[in-house]
């Protein structure tokens, strides 16, 4: 079953291309179910690109979901469109009134910015505070988790003395874990960061379990049941050429930067990068859908109850 978007939404035309089934609002009013409310808080420079990313993951399995755009509502982007998030982004003071089945909070690229100087801070710890008692399951990504992952456990962000960039070999370390269904028993995640969580600090912290993690990179995915929460640090969600973008930009630029590691052929930026991290990308955003799908109240006024 689809994924509903607005109809002039750029995602929807890309995603009916590739062959995600996606409806507008005509088409949803007509079938005799509650789709599920999921919520994208955007906190990314290139909203398009990143709609487009999570759009796709949690718009592939068989469930209708009700696709909401949220931003900061102070922070101004200024790589998108005013008109763009006029149309389809709502500031949070907007819907904190509202409930939702499901948020993702996306990364951030302020990493070497401490989690209090950051200029939205006490609007997002006012999100952190309200998923308790309006969102069913929050999904934290890079930036995002790392930022949950401090706010709710006081685990620190450790500054790495070169950028990690690549493409990592992940561990399973829990397969009966209901988010792993299906999962190899390892797996490539496109890494893109300046920072670090270690396992020694989220050890420490009671109620955390790391489901994902590798010795090059890492751990990356952590489940914090008491929070109703997932945080991870890495990018399963991004397109075939996001790290080759990020590449390009820099050599252009001049910045000094490392051939993403692990990701083109022979390690040659010349070769068109493959992706290999596709089918694990699906499933573990298709196991989130469901693992809220199966515990989430019909009645979604009853979240956080």
């Amino acid at each position: 079953m689809p994924i509903k978007l607005p109809s002039d939404l750029p995602a929807f035309d890309l995603l009916r291309g590739e062959g995600v089934h996606v409806m507008g609002a005509a088409e949803a009013v007509r079938q005799d179910i509650r789709p599920l409310r999921i919520a994208l808080l955007n906190l990314m420079p290139l909203k398009i690109q990143t709609e487009n990313q999570f759009a796709r993951l949690i718009g592939a399995g068989p469930l209708q979901i009700d696709f909401h755009l949220i931003r900061m509502s102070e922070h101004q982007t200024r790589n998108t469109a005013a008109g763009h998030m006029e149309a389809f982004y709502r500031p949070f003071q907007d819907v904190k009134h509202e409930k939702f089945d499901g948020l993702i909070i996306t990364g951030a690229p302020i990493e070497h910015i401490d989690f209090t100087d950051v200029t939205y801070w006490d609007e997002l710890t006012e999100v952190f505070q309200w998923t308790q008692s309006h969102v069913h399951s929050t999904f934290g990504v890079c930036w995002g988790g790392m930022a949950m992952i401090n706010y709710f456990h006081g685990v620190p962000k450790h500054l790495l003395s070169a950028k990690l960039f690549g493409c990592y070999r992940h561990r399973n370390l829990d397969p009966a874990a209901p988010y792993l269904r299906g999962f190899s028993d390892d797996c490539v995640i496109p890494v893109s960061r300046w920072t670090e969580m270690r396992q020694e600090d989220i050890d420490r912290a009671p109620g955390l379990r790391t489901l994902l993690s590798s010795d090059a990179a890492g751990p990356a995915l952590v489940e914090d049941p008491g929070h109703r929460a997932l945080y991870i640090f890495n990018h399963f969600e991004y397109d075939d050429d996001t790290l080759k973008q990020e590449y390009d930009r820099d050599v252009a630029a001049g910045v000094p930067i490392e051939v993403p590691g692990n990701y083109y052929p022979d390690d040659d930026p010349a070769r068109p990068p493959l992706n290999r991290w596709r089918g694990h990308a699906h499933l573990l955003y298709g196991n989130w859908i469901n693992e809220i799908y199966q515990s989430t109240p019909y009645d979604i006024e009853k979240i956080g109850a």
